[in-house]
């Protein structure tokens, strides 16, 4: 298997993997996706709330809110010994203001110095004058798989990388170029022929191949080489989210092994 880097940012990761199947590359996508955990807020006890947002929707909004995540730092609280939540499962975010404001998510304060709102600007709920909200939120370790505010990624996904071939007998008369609708191809004048310019980009719609009246440019996939994106919503880095995917597929591989020499 070998992979390759194309964009990476504290939020986004984009790289190409070849000499995998479509099993494997699946498999990762889906446990990316709803098996690699992140904290977020699961109950609400609510002291006050004199503002007009209902409390129930309020903590909705609570939990929707995406948390710093360390997951070494904390167990599953479906996993931890606890009966109604410890320091290893949960964290306690508190919530006390004064109107008139607009409280924030930089307004929620952590009994954790790890944990905080991935981002301090998302608005919780408005107070007038005289108003006031207080109110305490725990925060748990969970999977997507229970919930989807406990999903890390925003998006995740893999195409087949893209093989385009174009015939000697190509005439070179550009209604390819013209019709591609991502500018994938480009018409080099030097040479007198259609060259590909961003492959990578191109999503295989097959429009270029219907416009060409010689039939000579074919859009096909590579067997085993994926585009593969992630992208997710600041709890966990996209590196951690991937190699944490990685670590449980390899911990379920080595448990259907161990299962199978045990049964025979």
């Amino acid at each position: 298997m070998e992979i390759n880097v194309r964009e990476k940012n504290d939020n986004e990761l984009t790289f190409i993997v070849d000499g995998v199947d479509i099993s494997f590359i699946n498999a990762i996508r889906r446990i990316c996706t709803v098996e690699v955990p992140t904290l977020a807020i699961e109950t609400v006890a609510i002291v006050k709330n004199d503002a007009a947002l209902f409390d129930e929707v309020l903590a909705h909004r609570l939990g929707l809110v995406p948390l710093e995540t360390d997951i070494e730092a904390f167990e599953l609280a479906s996993e931890c010994d606890c009966e109604n939540g410890c320091p290893s499962c949960s964290v306690s975010l508190i919530l006390k203001e004064e109107g008139p404001k607009v409280v924030y998510s930089r307004d929620l304060s952590s009994t954790h110095e790890a944990v905080k709102p991935v981002y301090d600007t998302i608005p919780l709920l408005k107070l007038r004058e005289g108003e006031e909200v207080e109110l305490e939120a725990i925060a748990k370790l969970g999977i997507g798989l229970e919930h989807a505010k406990w999903q890390p990624t925003t998006t995740c996904a893999y195409k087949y990388y893209p093989l385009i071939t174009i015939d000697d007998a190509c005439e070179a008369c550009g209604k390819c170029v013209e019709q591609c609708p991502r500018n994938v191809l480009d018409y080099d004048e030097a040479e007198g022929k259609i060259i590909i310019t961003d492959i990578e980009n191109c999503s295989m719609c097959k429009t270029c191949v219907r416009g060409c009246e010689q039939e000579s440019i074919h859009v096909e996939s590579q067997e085993g080489k994926f585009i593969f994106k992630i992208e997710t919503d600041g709890s966990l880095s996209p590196e951690e989210v991937l190699v944490n995917a990685c670590d449980i597929l390899k911990d379920k591989s080595e448990k259907i092994v161990a299962f199978s020499k045990g049964g025979s």
